[in-house]
């Protein structure tokens, strides 16, 4: 029944927050943070993102990205705060590297590939302190089996190491 609650609110969620487009950034609904854990067990790894991205074609010149050798703007990626995003990752840690994998196929983007800009998301810990997750600029591609992407390089932080812009 847990699962069923958990899936429903997660759904209802994604829908809600998807990317939805603003001209004007005073009009944003959310600031870049981290909603711990969804599931309330600590032990599950599992964060909702709250992302601000994205820019107007007229701001990107139409370079944003080179598809099939062609200078190209996409909607809801990269610098800029236009498009509002939230998406459920697993974060995992190794030695020191931090990375965030994704749960959902088609929460970002239904491109193969997704430009995330520099981002320093706002968490509070479980002693009550807020902190930083850092996520420092990179192109994730779709991993062909899961079709999942993982965003690597992540880091904590006592203040934000990027100025979200």
């Amino acid at each position: 029944m847990k699962k069923v609650i958990f899936s429903l609110m997660v759904v209802c969620a994604c829908t809600a927050f998807s990317c939805t487009k603003s001209n004007d950034k005073d009009n944003l609904v959310f600031s870049n943070m981290v909603i711990q854990d969804l599931t309330d067990v600590k032990e599950s790894g599992l964060y909702s993102l709250r992302v601000n991205v994205g820019h107007n074609s007229s701001d990107c010149k139409g370079a944003c990205i080179q598809i099939k050798g062609t200078p190209t703007h996409v909607d809801c990626q990269g610098f800029g705060h236009c498009c509002q995003l939230l998406t459920s990752v697993s974060l995992a840690q190794m030695g020191t590297a931090i990375t965030a994998t994704t749960t959902d196929t088609f929460d970002l983007t239904s491109e193969d590939f997704f430009l995330m800009p520099d981002r320093s998301l706002d968490y509070v810990d479980e002693k009550g302190s807020h902190i930083f997750l850092n996520i420092p600029e990179q192109v994730v591609y779709r991993d062909t089996a899961t079709l999942q992407f993982t965003f690597t390089g992540l880091f904590f932080t006592n203040t934000p190491a990027y100025s979200n812009d």
